[in-house]
């Protein structure tokens, strides 16, 4: 059965409300937000990567991982690195906190709110 345009901007909102409830929760438990956490996973999982790579990977606007950089850089969990061969080339890696930190992110199907544990 094909559902209706309506169905699905509803399911769509249902699923935006869980996430945003989602960041909530995290940003509580854990004290930083959503597009942080992404990106100290991301260079937990990958090592150094340049402030473009983050952004490709995470699908966020220039200015947008500049500020997310800029905050887990204040917060002390991600430091940058001089690239070797193009000293004019900035690469951030996680800092040992920062490390800890994400080591120590949880995020089972039980934190999650039910209509994303559908999609997991």
């Amino acid at each position: 059965m094909k559902k209706s345009e309506e169905e699905i901007l509803c399911r769509i909102r249902d699923l935006q409300r869980a996430i945003i409830q989602f960041e909530t929760d995290f940003e509580k438990c854990y004290g930083i937000c959503l597009n942080e956490g992404m990106t100290l996973c991301s260079l937990k999982k990958k090592g150094r990567l340049s402030a473009s790579e983050l952004g490709d990977l995470l699908g966020l606007s220039h200015s947008n991982m500049s500020k997310v950089i800029k905050s887990v850089e204040k917060k002390g969990y991600v430091e940058r690195v001089v690239g070797e061969i193009d000293k004019r080339q900035m690469y951030f890696s996680l800092t040992g906190s920062g490390d800890r930190l994400i080591g120590s992110v949880n995020c089972d199907m039980s934190q999650l709110p039910e209509i994303l544990q559908t999609i997991f």
